[in-house]
Parts: structure tokens; C-alpha cells; sequence
């Protein structure tokens, strides 16, 4: 028997030739599994992607209110000293949460905070 030969299933000779041809198509037929199944991958994500975006659209303008147009402050007689703008008065309000409040306006005005000038931050309680 021949090095380069081998038996079929049915009992026939497969030469040189045949092997190379059955490896052939054997490979191209995994390759084309493989290109299929990254192609179905690839589209799910578009699609998930896609159905993420269409919810996330939705949920976000239920969630937060509509940014109302304020209107602008007027400009402080004197020019604000740089990266200050003045004293503020606190009423039962720490610190810590004075610093977040003005963090907070600033970013929803979208100025920064050096330009925005506080004069009181106060608790609101409830009754």
C-alpha cells in the first residue's frame, strides 16, 4: 500500500489528489461555519445595541425633567476676584454639601464654578 494512500469507507482507494481535495473542502466547510457564526455575532450585537439605545432614549427623557432655559444672572457690579465669588451665607447646610449644591448648579448651568456667584445656601425642612 502506498504512503500516500488511504482506504474509503467503501472499500476504494483515495489517491494523493482526492486526500488533498477532501482536506480542502473539509477546511473551506469550517471556515464558512466560522465567517457564518461571527457574522449571526456580530448582527445579535447590532441588534442589542440597537434595541439598547432605542430604550435607553425613551427611558431618559420620562426619567429626567426637561432642562428649563434659565434666565442669565446678572453680572456682579465688581469683577469676582479669580477662582472666588465671594462669601456665601450657610443656614444648617455642612460644608461638604454647600461644596456638592454649587458643584451640582454649575454642572446643570454648564458654567464654571468660578463664574457663578452664591450668596446663601439654607436647608429647607420640612414641616
Amino acid at each position: 500500500m502506498n504512503l500516500f494512500m488511504e482506504v474509503a469507507a467503501s472499500g476504494k482507494m483515495i489517491s494523493f489528489g482526492e486526500n488533498g481535495l477532501t482536506a480542502v473542502l473539509g477546511y473551506a466547510v469550517v471556515f464558512a461555519g466560522l465567517l457564518a457564526l461571527m457574522a449571526i455575532l456580530y448582527l445579535m450585537g447590532v441588534f442589542f445595541k440597537l434595541r439598547q439605545k432605542k430604550r435607553s432614549e425613551a427611558v431618559l427623557p420620562a426619567a429626567l425633567p426637561a432642562k428649563q432655559s434659565a434666565p442669565e444672572p446678572e453680572e456682579p457690579a465688581g469683577e469676582p476676584a479669580p477662582g472666588s465669588a465671594g462669601e456665601i451665607r450657610r443656614f444648617d447646610v455642612p460644608d461638604k454639601e454647600a461644596a456638592m449644591i454649587m458643584a451640582i448648579v454649575a454642572d446643570q448651568m454648564g458654567k464654571p464654578l468660578n463664574e457663578l456667584r452664591f450668596k446663601s445656601i439654607k436647608e429647607v425642612k420640612k414641616s
